[in-house]
């Protein structure tokens, strides 16, 4: 359906689809799947993040016994927060691409 669009939409798009392969019937991931899929899908982003305080705060919360569930808003501002901390996005930022 996207093969005509943007890199950013393709991205989008493949996030939405890796969430939703590992939800359940209602769409949510329990904390510890949450947590599993980060860890593997996005480790490139999380790998040496492991000593500051925002990614233990993250990660402590998914690791908290709860009934509740993570639903794809909550999983995509976890994402962006991991993304914005990660020293792989200085590395990104720091790679000057020509078109």
């Amino acid at each position: 359906a996207l093969g005509k669009g943007s890199d950013l939409e393709k991205a989008f798009a493949t996030a939405a689809l890796v969430y939703n392969n590992s939800a359940d019937p209602e769409g949510k991931l329990s904390k510890a799947e949450t947590k599993s899929l980060l860890q593997t899908q996005f480790g490139g982003f999380i790998q040496g993040q492991e000593n500051k305080p925002k990614y233990q705060e993250i990660i402590s919360a998914l690791d908290e016994e709860s009934e509740n569930k993570i639903d794809f808003e909550d999983f995509m501002l976890i994402l962006v927060s991991l993304s914005l901390m990660s020293d792989l996005l200085q590395e990104i930022r720091n790679v000057k691409t020509t078109k």
